[in-house]
């Protein structure tokens, strides 16, 4: 979504009564039971029946999430106090009419999931999405809105958001709605770290706001991690964005009833999981590093497919490879460039996406572009009917991040001196600091322009974007001393499937994966395997015994029933086709220096600051290491902050 110029207009709310603006506030006297009390005013209605909606979706989510699941007690009066009749059209809309201008609603929020897409109230905390909490009525988006947040009593919660404080404590400010409803919150006795940033000769301010079970130095050293992060992804840009009201803030929840998410906003980000800093610092971190990317990159350098953003239904955008992929991608470099992950860590991310990506037979039926416009059906959608993912459909965030590793190797191979930061500064440029929303054609021009080479941009988003190819990995990643290769070659296959074991068989719980031994044999999801060469198949172990008897290229029998007839088949042992990136340096291979120099140029710090001063322990000799490792060399314990 776009804000051109919101500081004017927040000048003008403070300044002015604002007698339009529409007034929320919010309670949580029930709060042990998840609910909250919540009244919204709307002023100066000119129209008869006022329409007030809960919203179906939610920004940086592509779903449709029917909030108005968790509305009830829903009341309405006049700017006079008197009752006014209430009329359902459809399950997300209530209509009122016979007002006086003025239109007064209470209702009562339950919210028990604290994420990046709900609403979590509890007596620690109340952990607000704004789509998912308050109501909103068409034909006023462009209000002010102001909203009070009331604390509970001995509570000590403080107020974490985007939003803009106004005099009055606990009440802040929205310019309009879509800004409103990008402003997630968090209420409670948070522990908060700020620092300075600056960009462009100016100062702004970064917060990060840590609900967590947690010590006061773990947060210490965590901040100082994310502004590491931080630091390399200015260095991505060349420059800061300019913040809407000078600060960007971190909401953070890792807390063991939270639900594991994160999520993206103009100012802000949620972040939330159940790991706790101590001893998963870095896992936590790449949310971190992830959602602030996208201050840059899907926040102000956004597809036009997503603009205006529809908060009655499913957003579609054939983009999401580059907006989201191209984010995740940057996430482990990142890491990597802030000395945070070791090489081996940054290596075994890469095997697990070009796992994915390479060998999923998704990549026949669906292209990247294609792949992003399934984003209704997969992030966090609900459905109850099977489906046939396993064998069309690759992520979107994989297989853009495939694409970003592709792309900037390829880039730093043709072309030497022009790598993917220059074309993440390229679109920033063009697209990003002017907020004009870009297409599919845009990107690919950018690329044509950045390299002089339109032959080469256009083969490239014709064969790997919008085509079903793969660039060259193997070669490619051997310029930085990476090896790709199969893992197992050696080891015998029948396929990726899931089994219930029982005295009666193994029943496969998952779709079989087209091509594979168990797919051509004739087996699929809710088969039952009663042998297996000859051995009845009562346990885990019953399978691993006689995959592990042979090898690829043998042929066995396999007895099963299928909706309830008997069958037998012969089934086609292949190698394992599990692939790993490995460094040279565990396969004897000479690293040179020009390998050196190509790893330095890519994966080295581009920030002057980095962290070398922040160290690991091993809980049980407490010996030091760099906060790279994971493991103590001496006796194999994890590693965890200090």
């Amino acid at each position: 979504m776009r804000f051109a110029a919101l500081a004017i207009l927040f000048l003008f709310v403070q300044s002015s009564n604002a007698q339009d603006a529409i007034q929320y506030r919010i309670s949580f006297e029930n709060a042990i039971h998840h609910e909250a009390e919540i009244s919204v005013a709307f002023p100066d209605v000119g129209w008869d029946t006022l329409e007030a909606r809960m919203s179906r979706s939610s920004p940086g989510r592509y779903a449709i999430h029917e909030f108005a699941k968790n509305v009830y007690n829903v009341k309405a009066t006049d700017g006079r106090g008197n009752p006014l009749p209430i009329t359902r059209p459809n399950p997300y809309q209530w209509d009122i009419s016979g007002h006086d201008g003025t239109v007064r609603i209470t209702y009562t929020l339950y919210g028990d999931r604290a994420g990046g897409t709900y609403s979590g109230i509890d007596e620690t905390h109340a952990h607000l999405n704004i789509p998912a909490t308050f109501m909103w009525a068409r034909g006023l988006g462009d209000r002010p809105i102001e909203v009070e947040f009331v604390i509970p009593d001995e509570s000590n919660w403080k107020v974490a958001t985007q939003l803009a404080p106004a005099k009055s404590k606990n009440i802040f400010w929205a310019p309009n709605l879509d800004y409103f409803m990008d402003s997630p919150t968090e209420l409670s006795d948070f522990t908060l770290r700020e620092w300075p940033v600056e960009s462009n000769g100016k100062q702004q301010t970064i917060r990060m706001a840590v609900h967590h079970d947690g010590t006061e130095s773990e947060v210490d050293i965590y901040a100082k991690m994310a502004a590491a992060v931080i630091d390399e992804e200015k260095a991505v840009f060349g420059e800061l964005p300019e913040f809407d009201y000078g600060a960007y803030t971190f909401i953070v929840d890792y807390l063991p009833y939270v639900a594991g998410d994160g999520m993206e906003h103009r100012n802000s980000t949620i972040c939330a999981s159940t790991r706790p800093i101590k001893t998963r610092a870095t896992r936590n971190l790449g949310t971190v590093a992830h959602e602030f990317f996208h201050a840059w990159n899907v926040e102000r350098m956004r597809p036009k497919s997503l603009e205006p953003f529809d908060f009655e239904r499913a957003n579609m955008s054939g983009e999401l490879w580059f907006a989201e992929g191209f984010t995740s991608y940057y996430t482990s470099v990142l890491m990597r460039r802030a000395g945070i992950i070791s090489l081996d860590r940054y290596a075994r991310g890469v095997s697990g996406g070009l796992n994915t990506v390479i060998n999923s037979p998704g990549r026949k039926f669906f292209t990247p572009v294609e792949m992003s416009m399934h984003a209704p059906f997969v992030d966090a959608a609900t459905a109850v009917d099977p489906n046939n993912r396993r064998n069309t459909f690759i992520s979107y965030y994989t297989y853009g991040s495939a694409i970003g590793l592709g792309l900037d190797l390829t880039l730093r191979t043709k072309f030497r001196d022009i790598t993917l930061d220059d074309y993440m500064r390229a679109v920033w440029a063009a697209h990003g600091k002017t907020e004009t929303p870009y297409t599919l054609d845009d990107l690919r021009s950018i690329l044509g322009e950045l390299t002089g080479d339109y032959k080469f941009s256009d083969e490239f988003f014709d064969r790997y974007v919008e085509g079903h190819e793969v660039v060259d990995y193997k070669s490619l990643l051997a310029h930085a001393g990476l090896l790709l290769r199969r893992k197992d070659e050696e080891k015998a296959f029948l396929g990726y499937f899931n089994l219930d074991y029982s005295d009666e068989g193994a029943r496969i719980k998952s779709a079989t994966i087209i091509g594979s031994p168990i797919y051509q044999a004739g087996l699929d999801r809710g088969d039952l395997i009663i042998e297996l060469d000859g051995v009845p198949l009562k346990s885990a172990e019953d399978f691993e015994s006689v995959r592990d008897a042979h090898k690829p290229g043998d042929i066995i029998k396999i007895g099963f029933k299928q909706r309830g007839q008997s069958k037998e088949s012969q089934i086609t042992f292949v190698q394992h086709p599990r692939l790993e990136v490995v460094p040279y340096e565990h396969v004897a291979t000479t690293v040179t220096g020009e390998i050196k120099e190509f790893r330095e140029k890519w994966l080295g710090s581009k920030s002057t600051k980095g962290i070398a001063s922040l160290q690991k322990i091993c809980p049980v000799c407490k010996r030091h290491y760099l906060f790279e490792y994971e493991y103590c060399k001496f006796d194999g314990e994890g590693l965890a902050i200090e």
